[in-house]
């Protein structure tokens, strides 16, 4: 069963529920008041006959005087004695000798009381007449309830074909509706099967000017979703690619050598080298993709003590020295004495990764600039080079996994692979950190590393 479906009867059984309450209500409300209407005909008559009826100086009923025959064409009298013997009744009655409600003759309380009679139906109004304390009779006072009944009957037709008739158009009436307020959810079962079926997740589902409903909300939702889920794949597509040609240079490099050196029959000390550097370059990249694997895993686990991180600057400084040689001029300008709490290799991974790619791209006779500050209840570390910057367009994207701006950096046999800033990045978060980066084309590239300090 759709879900239209389901909803347009759920609002037609809720809408017949109403229905059926205020119909009730109806019927009872109107029931009560011709009662009402009727029970006060009848004490108005008992009141006039009672005004009129004589008793005898020995307190019998021996003598009564009706009102006269209009005032009691509407009704039905008899006035029975204490014996039940009928004593008197109305001309209206005719020649009936019976009750008008048996009970009302055995009760000493003024009763009303539906009663039928020959088939007709009566509503009867029971009075025990007295001298003193002494039962002297009973006057019945009854009305046909003939017309309250066909009164009863005609609503309760009516209401009955008011309702099959407003179920049907609020069946109707929201089979409509829903089919329109429903129908993005079509459009949604759609371009899902147009993705499964091409694979593309180009397409978005139309809007129709709705964001501001549920379904319009869900549709912007879904929208979002695709969009992330195609720069996941366009991202997984690129690193697919760029793993594959990592791969197969170094495998191709290495091959090839094998090949020279069976081909030859002797060992060269530079084939040997090339697949020494190539082999070292595959087993950066696995190490780099097995860290990011185990960080997105939560296996990465990261031992937190006490840091000098002027210290540790200052060995990443004499490291970097000496990788830099005499191709770049790495500088400490100012240092604070600041201590952090994290993990004391991770930290200095992430300073090795910064300052070894700004030494790799800033050209020769370049300069690279390490400094270190302690604002407030924070630690403010500074990388700056003079290298050729990163382009505007890939400075969003550089800490993206697997993102290389290769148009402003060459790749080399050294490069990497577009995984250390994200290990960077993912590292100095998780040390409740941030680290952020500025740059211009021709005019170096800076990164701040923001760390809190032990207070």
């Amino acid at each position: 069963m759709s879900l239209r479906l389901r909803l347009t009867l759920l609002y037609s059984t809720f809408m017949s529920g109403i229905l059926l309450i205020f119909g009730a209500a109806v019927y009872i409300l109107v029931n009560v008041i011709l009662l009402n209407q009727v029970d006060t005909m009848l004490a108005g008559v008992v009141r006039d006959i009672t005004q009129v009826t004589k008793v005898n100086p020995m307190g019998e009923l021996n003598l009564i005087s009706l009102p006269p025959l209009d005032m009691t064409s509407n009704a039905y009298v008899q006035v029975w004695g204490p014996d039940n013997k009928i004593i008197a009744t109305s001309p209206s009655i005719g020649t009936l000798t019976k009750p008008l409600d048996p009970s009302g003759l055995e009760s000493e309380l003024v009763m009303y009381k539906d009663s039928y009679l020959n088939g007709a139906h009566l509503r009867v109004l029971s009075v025990p007449l007295k001298v003193g304390e002494r039962f002297i009779g009973t006057l019945q006072v009854g009305a046909s309830l003939s017309v309250v009944d066909a009164t009863q009957g005609n609503l309760l037709s009516m209401m009955a074909a008011i309702s099959v008739v407003a179920v049907l158009l609020a069946g109707f009436g929201s089979w409509v509706i829903l089919g329109r307020a429903l129908s993005p959810l079509e459009a949604i079962t759609e371009t899902v099967d147009q993705i499964n079926r091409a694979d593309d997740l180009s397409r978005r589902i139309p809007s129709q000017e709705r964001s501001e409903d549920e379904i319009g909300e869900l549709i912007t939702s879904f929208n979002q979703t695709l969009e992330r889920l195609e720069s996941l794949f366009t991202s997984q597509q690129r690193f697919l690619a760029d793993v594959s040609h990592e791969l197969r240079t170094p495998l191709t490099v290495i091959k090839g050598n094998v090949d020279l050196m069976r081909h030859f029959k002797q060992v060269d000390e530079e084939s040997l080298t090339s697949i020494d550097q190539e082999a070292g370059r595959l087993t950066r990249l696995v190490g780099g993709l097995l860290m990011l694997a185990q960080a997105e895993s939560g296996k990465l686990t990261l031992i937190l003590k006490p840091v000098e991180l002027d210290l540790l600057l200052t060995e990443v400084f004499t490291e970097m020295c000496v990788l830099a040689g005499s191709k770049v001029h790495v500088h400490l300008n100012e240092i604070d004495q600041v201590m952090v709490n994290g993990d004391r290799d991770r930290l200095k991974q992430v300073l090795l990764n910064l300052v070894a790619n700004a030494i790799q791209y800033t050209p020769q006779g370049g300069d690279v600039f390490l400094s270190m500050k302690k604002i407030g209840d924070q630690a403010r570390l500074i990388i700056r080079d003079t290298g050729p910057g990163i382009p505007a367009e890939d400075l969003p994207h550089i800490f993206d996994r697997f993102y290389r701006a290769e148009k402003s950096r060459t790749r080399s046999t050294s490069s990497g692979f577009g995984l250390g800033l994200s290990i960077a990045q993912w590292i100095v978060e998780n040390h409740g950190g941030q680290i952020k980066v500025e740059s211009k084309e021709g005019k170096g590239t800076t990164f701040v590393i923001w760390l809190g300090v032990v207070k």
